[in-house]
């Protein structure tokens, strides 16, 4: 009789041994990636918030530099136009041609939106980058900015006949800091759009359909036909939040505390293919501006100047 020895056995795993092994690895794999990937999410979302509360700052000390104005949407246009200097702003680290609200916010807490300034071009990219969500970093065009503030609101310098459209805001007049939106995500005039119809982002496009189009303005909730809407252009359709953390918006109030909240928690309405409205729609619930108003209240946007002496 022949016995074999311990040593005399086949090493290694068996074709089934190796197969369960790589199921029980998927199926971890499985398990896990949602998280990890929720957790990048989080984080993304959390860097996000941290970057805007710490721009935000600056709209307090804007006041306080203003004679209590707040910080318009951008600064308002002079006749000339580039070449006028009327039109350049102090930035922190030089001049620049009509900055909007969060390049003018940064330089009061020291963060300086570009690295060198200019005054001969209407529009360019933010170097910093505090002035970049994390979800969308290529979203650096000071037009097409992935943050709107709320101007109609808190400084909407537009003209209509000469006259603004709401400029300037004082900022004793708003009733609660805390329960006033001053800027959150934002998706731009594509808000408008049915999701599936809604082109992908553009530097420099002026697409309505272009996701980020116009970005840094935030149009609320409710509009009326005498308010102002998108862009200020002819025809141009309402911008509004853009839920790109986790399915919820990173918004930033005026007393400089943020919160990721869902669009429909601030006042918001969808229909059930994606697309914002931005008046009273059947089988929707009403948008309000109880965030945006200033008041408390569920205020119509200030109406556009009618031309005539008031």
């Amino acid at each position: 009789m022949i016995l074999h020895s311990y040593s005399d056995r086949r090493d290694g795993f068996s074709l089934i041994e190796l197969l369960v092994v790589i199921s029980i690895i998927a199926l971890l794999l499985a398990i896990l990636l949602p998280s990890l990937s929720g957790a990048r999410q989080q984080s993304q979302s959390t860097l996000c918030l941290t970057r805007l509360r710490s721009l935000s700052q600056g709209w307090h000390m804007y006041a306080d530099d203003n004679d209590d104005i707040a910080v318009p949407g951008r600064m308002y246009n002079q006749p000339g136009g580039v070449a006028n200097p009327a039109n350049w702003y102090d930035v922190g680290n030089g001049l620049r041609y009509r900055p909007r609200w969060i390049a003018t916010m940064g330089k009061y807490v020291g963060i300086m939106a570009f690295n060198d300034p200019t005054r001969d071009v209407d529009r360019t990219d933010y170097d910093s980058k505090a002035y970049q969500c994390p979800v969308v970093p290529e979203w650096t065009d000071e037009r097409n900015h992935a943050y709107g503030y709320n101007h109609q609101f808190l400084g909407n310098s537009r003209q209509t006949a000469g006259r603004f459209h709401n400029f300037p805001v004082n900022r004793s007049a708003i009733a609660s800091f805390a329960g006033t939106v001053l800027a959150a995500d934002a998706l731009g005039t594509a808000a408008s759009r049915p999701t599936s119809e809604r082109l992908s982002y553009r530097k420099r496009g002026t697409n309505f359909a272009e996701i980020g189009n116009h970005g840094y303005t935030l149009d609320p909730p409710r509009l009326t036909p005498q308010s102002d809407r998108g862009t200020g252009d002819a025809g141009s359709p309402h911008t509004a939040v853009d839920a790109r953390h986790l399915s919820k918006t990173n918004v930033i109030f005026c007393d400089g505390h943020g919160e990721s909240m869902l669009p429909q928690a601030i006042g918001y309405r969808q229909r059930t293919d994606g697309s914002f409205v931005d008046e009273p729609v059947s089988g929707l619930e009403r948008p309000t501006n109880t965030w945006f108003s200033g008041t408390g209240r569920d205020d119509d946007p200030p109406a556009k100047p009618t031309g005539k002496s008031p």
